[in-house]
């Protein structure tokens, strides 16, 4: 009797902003890490996959899959997820690659391995590494002799030549804001079994244009993106056709091929794979002048706010600190937007959030109800933010999984949560963790561009987006290298010669 597949699966991701200052450690990525059989745990129903953050994201659902095919042996090799944030150092890379492959090479001297299933992000950096997660990938294929390795990436990945050519397929998120972690887990998961039995032999086509900015709010329930997600759905319908997916690119990813792009998967069908990669290029192509939202600056937000008098009373005004988005990167240490709301918003009850480890040290052994007199945040990135002075009371101290040590500081009409770790505001439970009620806010501030809209539904009324200066400020982008001109920031007229240069290596 054949013995059943083994299939090795793990993590490593990071969503990297090359702007940020900050260097990405491997305690950073040891602060939400498992492995072997707490990782198989985590990943069973009822787990945590990804404590504080997400019960079931990818490998949960790739655990579905390997349930589902019945005869499946889950290898678990380990799970390393770091909050969005400046390039990996070069030991930080080196370490974590290292540790997964002889992981992997272990597995499959101790009973064979007959593929690999990991979930990068797609748009993680490092120091002076081009494409760090292609590298991983192919030394991750070659540790388990040459067998397929099937990845899901984030629809912000970018895609590139060795990327496509280390893994047998990919397959990506399906939602912005993202709520489809384990459902792009499972299919991956199915079409590597697929492969593996036999039943499916995945092939490839995609495109890569050079663009980094268009399609408005790029929501996929909502104009003008939306019919580019109603196409994909359609085309996935078709019993040819096993994977498709749009790649919105991160657009503070320093790679010269840096772009949006487009990925089909056909069952054995390279012509209509290669038909359909190039139908939604053009779709997306086609969109590619439609701008981002407009954003206000703080004055105009903090007056927004103060003229929204019923909804504050119904719930919130969120106001979202797109210039310091700490879920895309940014260090999470800038006060432009605390400093205007403490000189401004005077009688708006203002929850705020901001990461300055120093400030954490030097309060720590203060008991509750002390006064403080200190300068808060522009501490990892100076050159973009100074420090904001401010007198208060510390009001409270937490250790919290993720965001290590933080304090809550009440600077007049701001309760401040100062945190050591990523000052990730994306959920309500950052600042409900700490004992502040979100009813209680008049205002609420978020570091996040989208997925915020769906856990703050319940209390926000109002949402308006700010503009201040920071790592994330969508046009901060134009300051990276590219490998010819590049949509928004200059005139491209075709797409096409770049993405023949970049995925044949053809003149442009």
């Amino acid at each position: 009797m054949a013995r059943p597949l083994r299939v090795a699966f793990g993590r490593i991701q990071q969503e990297t902003n090359a702007l940020s200052p900050v260097r990405t450690e491997i305690a950073d990525f040891e602060q939400m890490y498992l492995e072997g059989d707490a990782l198989l745990a985590a990943v069973r129903p009822g787990g945590d996959e990804v404590p504080g953050f997400f019960k079931k994201a990818e490998l949960a659902g790739f655990l579905q899959a390997c349930r589902a095919d019945g005869d499946v042996t889950p290898v678990p090799i380990f799970s390393a997820w770091a909050s969005s944030n400046g390039p990996l150092s070069t030991a930080c890379l080196d370490e974590l690659q290292g540790r997964f492959c002889e992981r992997v090479a272990a597995a499959r001297a101790a009973g064979g391995l007959d593929g690999v299933y990991i979930s990068p992000h797609g748009a993680m950096g490092a120091v002076g590494v081009r494409d760090p997660e292609a590298r991983v990938l192919a030394a991750i294929r070659e540790a388990a002799g040459g067998a397929p390795v099937v990845t899901s990436h984030d629809l912000h990945a970018n895609l590139t030549r060795a990327r496509v050519e280390a893994t047998t397929a990919i397959v990506g998120y399906r939602t912005n804001p993202h709520r489809d972690f384990a459902r792009t887990g499972r299919r991956a998961g199915e079409l590597l079994l697929g492969a593996l039995r036999g039943t499916m032999r995945p092939t490839v086509a995609w495109r890569t244009l050079p663009m980094i900015l268009g399609g408005g709010v790029t929501i996929d329930f909502l104009a003008p993106m939306r019919p580019v997600f109603q196409r994909m759905k359609a085309m996935e319908r078709d019993p040819r056709v096993l994977s498709c997916t749009t790649f919105m690119v991160h657009p503070f990813n320093d790679d010269p091929a840096l772009g949006w792009s487009t990925y089909v998967v056909t069952d054995g069908d390279q012509a209509l794979a290669e038909r359909l990669a190039d139908e939604l290029a053009e779709m997306v192509w086609a969109r590619r002048d439609v701008p981002p939202p407009t954003f206000k600056s703080a004055s105009e937000a903090i007056a927004i706010a103060r003229g929204a008098r019923l909804r504050r009373k119904l719930g919130v005004v969120t106001l979202s600190d797109t210039s310091d988005v700490v879920t895309a990167g940014a260090p999470g240490d800038s006060t432009h937007l605390m400093r205007a709301l403490l000189e401004q918003g005077e009688g708006l009850v203002t929850y705020v959030g901001v990461r300055d480890p120093a400030a954490v040290e030097a309060c720590w052994e203060l008991a509750p109800g002390s006064p403080v007199e200190l300068a808060l945040g522009g501490g990892l990135d100076p050159a973009r933010s100074p420090p904001l002075p401010v007198r208060g009371t510390l009001r409270s101290k937490h250790r919290q999984q993720g965001f290590l040590r933080a304090l809550v500081l009440e600077v007049a009409h701001l309760r401040i949560v100062v945190t050591e770790g990523p000052s990730m505001v994306m959920r309500p439970s950052f600042y409900t963790a700490v004992g502040l009620r979100i009813w209680d806010a008049d205002v609420v501030v978020v570091k996040n561009f989208f997925p915020f809209l769906m856990f703050f539904a319940p209390y926000s009324r109002k949402t308006v987006f700010v503009r201040t200066h920071g790592t994330t400020d969508l046009d901060a982008a134009f300051a990276l290298t590219f490998d010819g001109p590049m949509h928004p920031r200059d005139a491209v007229a075709d797409w096409r010669p770049r993405d023949r240069s970049r995925r044949l290596g053809a003149p442009a």
